[in-house]
This record gives structure tokens, C-alpha cells and sequence, in this order.
């Protein structure tokens, strides 16, 4: 079985996915000790691309969505290795849209049935005064597709229209595009992790999310707290509300056709209720950082390595469909057993 991770030099990235260098070696690391062939590429053009496709690797794991590409499209890699039928994880490209584009997956997720927080958007100008907003203060702003809590802070909780205006005049001029504009949800904050295994069982590791309070009063998951990395991430005691949590974050993924992995992100209002709030398919892999990985260590025990082994079952498993699993190099027994 040889496996092959792809990465991109993604420090501009609005959408980092592993993570640096450092996070993909540390996958890298976990699935040597897995007794599997395995290398990185770190790649910057189409060429890079091509001679791993020579190689023809049993399995490719993304740990971008695309790589940028000067004067030209970006290379979504679930489809350049689709065209190359080349096994990868994670979703495929009509899936990942889901990730980049919030509102898409509100919209899509709505007409399942599935709640979100009520929302509009918003360019400079769009809205003269507070009567012509669609949803009423409090308010909550955000870029429509940037990740890792890039552009939101304390000035993203308005309660007045000229804070509104100024937050939506300064998220355009840093994102070039229109602002995702939520109401305001008072309750808790979730994150849940979920894996597809090879059995087709899903792990599902839902965890509480608890940003620090900051000097304006606020618990805001923004990107300076991110960077931080002050927030906490708890257990989740009251097994009502981990039921609730989870069942909303299953429900979202299936509807959303997530394949292998992807990382569901939850808040609730002053009563209770559980709103979806956004999707993440090519999760953080930092250990002992990132949420994927620790929420799986909180609710399950999970060691790091133990996370990756099954972040990649699925793939192992496509892989796997013309040779009898017990005769691969690197086959793991414990990939065949229920979680």
C-alpha cells in the first residue's frame, strides 16, 4: 500500500486545511507507524501534481482543497485525482463547495430541514437604515468563505446599524466580498468531529468549544483566540444536550454528502436549541491543537495517531476493493472492527 500526502505552502491560504508543514509531517509520522509507504509532497504547480499521478499511489490524502495557481484557475485536487482515477480522502469537489461557501450550505441544509441561525447578505451600502435589515439585532458578522475565524472580533456582535455598516465597510475591504450577516445566538458553542470509518460506522466526537471572555464582556472565536489558542475545549457532561449536539452534526453530514471526514460546527440559543453553524472538510491536524484531533482525544480517548488510522480507513478501504484486505502490506485488523 503506498499513500501519498499532497500539501501547498498555505500561509495566505483563507482556508489552511491541515494545517503548516509541521501538522502534515505529524500525519505523516502517524501513518508510518502504521507500517504503510508513505511520502509528502509539498506542491506549487500541475507538474507537481503529474509525477505523483506517474507513481500511481494506491491512496493520496488532500491536505489542501486547491492549490493556487498564479494568472489561472486554482487545482482543486479531489478532482485532478478524480480525472486520474487516483483514490483520495475526503469529499469530492461538489461536496467541498460546502466548506467554502457558508451560505450554500445553510441554504442546502434548510431545505433538508435542518436548522441554521436566520441570515443575509451584505455589501457596503446594501441596507440604508436599520428597518431595511432582514433579521433584527443583535447581529453577528463574518467573511462568507474564510476560515480559522479570519475576520471576526468583538466589532463582529453589532446591536447598532452604524457599528453594522462599519463592520461590513471593513470586511470588504479585507475579504473583496460581500458579508455573511447571522443573527446572534447566546447559548453554547459545539464543535463535533466525525469520521466515516471503513465499515461504513460513523465516530462521532462532540465536544464544547469555551473562547475566553474578552475585554468588551464577550466570548468570541475569532481568529486572535484561535492563534492564541486560549480557548478550551470540555466534555460534554450532560448527555441530553451531547444527544442533541450529535445528532444535529450527523444529520448535517449526511445531508451535505460528506464522504470519509469533516468537522461540524454548533451553537445553541438562550433555550437550548441547536443551530448548525458551518462545516469544515479538510480539517486541522495540529496535534495538540486543533480541534479535530483533540475533540476525538476528549470524547473518546483518542490517541493522535489513533485518529489519523481512522481519518484514513475509508480511503484504505476504496483501495482495498480489488485486493483481499489480509494480503495488503500495512492491513491493520482493528480498521475492520466496530468503534
Amino acid at each position: 500500500m503506498n499513500i501519498e500526502i499532497i500539501t501547498t505552502p498555505n500561509d495566505t491560504l483563507k482556508e489552511s486545511g491541515f494545517g503548516s508543514l509541521n501538522a502534515c509531517n505529524s500525519v505523516l509520522n502517524a501513518i508510518k507507524a502504521l507500517h504503510y509507504s508513505v511520502r509528502l509532497n509539498v506542491c506549487t504547480t500541475e507538474e507537481n501534481l503529474a509525477e505523483i499521478v506517474k507513481r500511481r499511489p494506491d491512496l493520496v490524502i488532500l491536505a489542501v482543497k486547491y492549490i493556487p495557481v498564479k494568472e489561472a484557475d486554482d487545482i482543486w485536487l479531489s478532482d485532478y485525482f478524480s480525472q486520474h482515477k487516483i483514490n483520495y480522502t475526503g469529499s469530492k469537489r461538489e461536496v467541498l463547495r460546502f466548506d467554502s461557501n457558508k451560505v450554500l450550505a445553510k441554504t442546502h441544509l434548510i431545505n433538508k430541514g435542518i436548522k441554521t441561525a436566520n441570515y443575509f447578505i451584505a455589501a457596503p451600502g446594501q441596507f440604508k437604515k436599520e428597518s431595511d435589515l432582514p433579521v433584527v439585532f443583535p447581529l453577528f458578522l463574518k467573511p462568507l468563505d474564510a476560515a480559522n475565524g479570519n475576520g471576526i472580533d468583538d466589532l463582529s456582535f453589532v446591536t447598532h446599524f452604524k457599528d453594522y455598516e462599519s463592520k461590513v465597510a471593513s470586511l470588504y475591504a479585507a475579504f473583496d466580498q460581500p458579508t455573511l450577516v447571522e443573527e446572534y445566538l447566546d447559548g453554547r458553542e459545539f464543535t463535533v468531529a466525525i469520521i466515516r470509518t471503513a465499515n461504513k460506522r460513523l465516530s462521532v466526537s462532540a465536544v464544547e468549544v469555551i473562547p475566553p471572555t474578552s475585554a468588551h464582556g464577550l466570548r468570541i472565536l475569532g481568529a486572535q483566540t484561535k492563534k492564541d489558542d486560549s480557548e478550551k475545549l470540555i466534555k460534554i457532561v450532560d448527555h441530553e444536550v451531547k444527544n442533541k449536539v450529535a445528532t444535529l452534526a450527523i444529520a448535517a453530514f449526511n445531508a451535505l454528502g460528506v464522504r470519509d471526514y469533516g468537522r461540524v460546527d454548533i451553537k445553541t440559543n438562550n433555550h437550548g436549541e441547536c443551530f448548525f453553524m458551518e462545516v469544515n472538510l479538510v480539517p486541522g491536524m495540529t496535534k495538540g491543537s486543533s480541534y479535530f484531533p483533540e475533540a476525538c482525544e476528549i470524547a473518546h480517548k483518542f490517541t493522535y495517531e489513533k485518529v489519523i488510522e481512522l481519518l484514513i480507513s475509508g480511503g484504505i478501504a476504496r483501495a482495498a476493493t480489488t485486493t483481499p484486505p489480509h494480503t495488503q502490506r500495512g492491513y491493520n485488523k482493528s480498521l475492520a472492527t466496530a468503534i
